[in-house]
């Protein structure tokens, strides 16, 4: 009993320390983001989502593409989803983002109903949405683009800097190795099950480097949640790569997703704030 005893406050000065780990990691964050512009998103004035939508093919030199239109009138707006998603990841911001701008979201090349042709790399889907935007006579769209799409977003805008009239990149990393250790062993574990080109790339790709990002010439907006899945310091490199054209928003208690994909009014807000601001 004596031993047992021990043992179980023992256990409990460990789960004490953890926790004071956890309150001081959670404090240096929120310190963190103070200095990189920690923001919330006041949802309260959002218009009603605009719900009909239209949905078609089109084909480009490698790929034929899928995607959705919302709202018939307004500036152009492109919405790209992460990795693994489709036009559905991101219907729900372009609902409310169809009150103000015409919104198109394609499925990126092996995605949804897109085709497969064997093939992905950021390289490859920045050149399959310069050839959507060239087919479809879009011009100087803004565009803007989740995780794998916000990575996207800035590799076109590097690669064809006349292309977009402004970006917004939403949880982007620079590198696979500024991903937190428990994001990159879950890729590594579900690929080990389930060997995938879209985890592969994940865990090689990109290799974006402060000369790429400075080609970077319209207007770019960094943003990243509190809580997201790569070090905050990997956000404010991609910003100060990209000065003077840039600014950065840290979503306050936001993950990964939770202010975009899983949360529409959210992300008008964080676009609409921010187009505007441009104006």
């Amino acid at each position: 009993m004596k031993k047992a005893k021990i043992l179980l406050i023992a256990a409990g000065c460990v789960a004490l320390v953890a926790a004071i780990g956890v309150i001081g990691w959670k404090s240096a964050v929120r310190d963190a983001s103070k200095e990189h512009n920690l923001i919330t998103l006041d949802t309260s004035a959002v218009p009603s989502p605009v719900t009909k939508f239209t949905e078609h093919d089109i084909q480009l030199s490698e790929v034929k593409m899928h995607y959705a239109v919302y709202g018939k009138e307004g500036y152009p707006l492109i919405l790209i989803h992460g990795n693994g998603g489709d036009k559905n990841s991101l219907s729900e911001a372009a609902s409310y983002l169809a009150n103000d701008y015409r919104v198109y979201v394609p499925e990126s090349r092996c995605h949804g109903e897109s085709s497969d042709p064997g093939v992905i790399s950021y390289d490859l889907m920045a050149k399959d949405i310069k050839e959507f935007c060239e087919a479809l006579g879009i011009e100087k769209p803004y565009i803007m683009g989740h995780s794998d799409g916000g990575i996207n977003a800035l590799t076109l805008a590097y690669t064809y800097p006349e292309l977009p009239g402004a970006v917004i990149s939403c949880g982007a990393n620079s590198v696979p190795e500024t991903f937190k250790p428990y994001f990159t062993i879950g890729v590594k574990v579900m690929n080990l099950f389930k060997p995938d080109k879209l985890n592969d790339m994940m865990l090689t790709l990109p290799q974006m480097n402060a000369e790429l990002l400075g080609k970077i010439t319209c207007p770019t907006y960094i943003v990243a949640g509190e809580n997201d899945i790569m070090w905050l310091s990997d956000t404010a490199f991609l910003y100060v790569s990209t000065q003077p054209h840039s600014e950065i928003a840290i979503i306050k208690n936001a993950n990964h997703s939770s202010y975009i994909s899983q949360d529409g009014k959210q992300a008008y807000v964080l676009a609409k704030d921010y187009l505007d601001s441009l104006k």
